[in-house]
């Protein structure tokens, strides 16, 4: 299944775009990308590089970083109490 700009969202990834040239990089706004192309858009790396251009030199040979949410769930806490305390 391709990633739409919806299902980054939902599933809390981040996207960073890294220029080749300049070698500027930012974390992507997300939910502006859902504004600008609605939810359902495909967010492949080859459906949004055409679409982007580097803040810092205008150039557009940009790459993607697909990251996942590594934000542990639960109560961090006591999981390493358990741990600590070999309960």
């Amino acid at each position: 299944m391709a990633w739409t700009v919806q299902k980054l969202i939902d599933d809390r990834m981040t996207l960073h775009a890294s220029c080749n040239a300049c070698h500027h990089n930012r974390q992507l706004d997300l939910s502006l990308l859902r504004e600008r192309l609605g939810p359902d858009a495909p967010a492949m790396a080859p459906d949004l590089i055409p679409r982007l251009r580097c803040d810092g030199c205008g150039g557009r040979d940009v790459s993607l970083t697909y990251s996942p949410n590594t934000t542990p769930s639960g109560d961090i806490g006591a999981s390493y109490r358990r741990a600590k305390d070999g309960r």
